[in-house]
């Protein structure tokens, strides 16, 4: 492909600025949780974008939101995507930059009268992170078949508010099954989200694969009691439990390669400063680029749990939330987005990814690949999420230069 087509920097970072608004924050971050009022005009927003191109606008079951681009022949699709809900306290450009981009992508090609000989579509995706509902990449994972629209439809804030109900209160519980527009390989470009790629020299990243996942809450059962009448040998003290749980997992990080551990969510019940907790439910989050390490670290945690609720009086049980193995993308695509790099003369790098992303449940489906830019600083899932129009720009164009190809091939 011809290094002369190109997207529209300016379009692709003012389309950004437009979404970065609904849901926007004092901090400068946004917050569309998933099928909330802001992520409805959030969808609304992209709808409009895609009618604007003439794309067929297609909703699933689930909400997943697709936009085709009609190509010569019929057959699988080109597919580039990824989400545009956040965490609560969510920066402009995680996911968002990956569905904008696909937009500008097809919008260049409509600019310049081109056709391709494979379909090509964007798919926003429901509930990637899984900061409402679990498990993260939901509309990823039932697309690709690992898990039923019924069973997506029964999951539950922790309001107990139906992801299925909030479907149909938003709007967005489309006719179309998921998986029902076949794919022939998927892209999907993001923000690095970590301190990498500025660290060691900028350029971009073709990503190799995504790195396995490991989603546990725990619910830790003690005794109330008064915190100032109760000898610290009587108590069977939840609270003090979790702390020496989360200790434990990060200790491991320092014993098994590249592991990686955090607890985001430490519930206390009943809650006062001189009471005792009834009970503690605590998340842990661990990764490991290898799957065997992985469960080998997970069951540490659970060995440990064991001996530490038999010594402390106390009960704890385990729930999963996510459980995703470690996923390798294709090598033929990864070497096209190299390829796509040095049409344009930028400088990348093979790197694995240390978050989820939609393109991990792709992967089941079909060769998958990833393009990472910088993230100012290391910061996601922060209100100062940054990254510079000028990287926009470079990852949006070998994403086109990528899908084109492809497409073509």
């Amino acid at each position: 492909m011809s290094t002369n087509l190109r997207i529209d920097g300016a379009r692709l970072a003012s389309r950004l600025a437009e979404l970065s608004k609904i849901g926007a924050t004092p901090e400068g971050g946004c917050r569309r949780l998933a099928l909330t009022d802001e992520d409805r005009q959030g969808r609304d927003w992209l709808v409009g974008q895609m009618k604007a191109l003439d794309l067929d606008v297609r909703v699933d079951a689930i909400g997943n939101i697709v936009g085709i681009l009609k190509g010569r022949q019929d057959g699988p699709a080109v597919i580039m995507g990824s989400h545009i809900d956040t965490v609560g306290t969510g920066g402009r450009f995680d996911g968002a930059l990956g569905v904008v981009a696909g937009v500008e992508v097809l919008a260049s090609l409509r600019d310049a009268g081109l056709t391709p000989k494979r379909d090509m579509a964007v798919i926003a995706f429901t509930n990637e992170e899984g900061a409402r509902f679990h498990p993260d990449m939901l509309g990823s994972y039932v697309w690709a078949g690992g898990m039923s629209v019924e069973a997506a439809h029964k999951e539950v804030d922790s309001e107990g508010v139906g992801l299925g109900a909030e479907l149909k209160r938003i709007d967005y519980e489309g006719a179309e099954q998921p998986g029902f527009l076949p794919a022939h390989a998927y892209l999907e470009l993001h923000i690095e989200q970590g301190p990498v790629l500025e660290n060691e020299g900028g350029g971009l990243g073709a990503v190799t694969g995504i790195q396995a996942i490991c989603w546990l809450e725990l619910t830790l059962k003690g005794r109330p009691s008064h915190a100032g009448t109760t000898p610290m040998a009587y108590r069977k003290d939840p609270g003090l439990a979790a702390a020496r749980i989360n200790i434990f997992a990060n200790e491991l990080t320092k014993t098994i390669p590249h592991q990686l551990a955090n607890s985001g969510v430490i519930r206390v019940q009943p809650g006062n400063v001189n009471v005792v907790p009834e009970t503690v439910v605590m998340t842990l989050d661990l990764r490991n680029p290898l799957d065997a390490p992985l469960a080998q670290a997970e069951a540490a945690v659970r060995r440990f749990c064991a001996e530490l609720a038999e010594r402390d009086g106390i009960e704890i049980s385990f729930r999963d939330l996510a459980r995703f193995p470690a996923t390798p993308f294709a090598e033929e695509l990864i070497a096209e987005v190299e390829r796509s790099a040095g049409e344009f003369g930028l400088p990348i790098r093979r790197m694995i990814s240390g978050a989820g992303h939609d393109a991990q449940m792709m992967a089941r489906l079909c060769p998958t690949a990833m393009v990472f830019i910088p993230s100012i600083g290391g910061l996601s899932h922060n209100p100062a999420e940054f990254s510079t129009d000028d990287d926009m720009a470079a990852g949006a164009n070998i994403l086109l230069s990528t899908a084109w190809r492809v497409a073509n091939a």
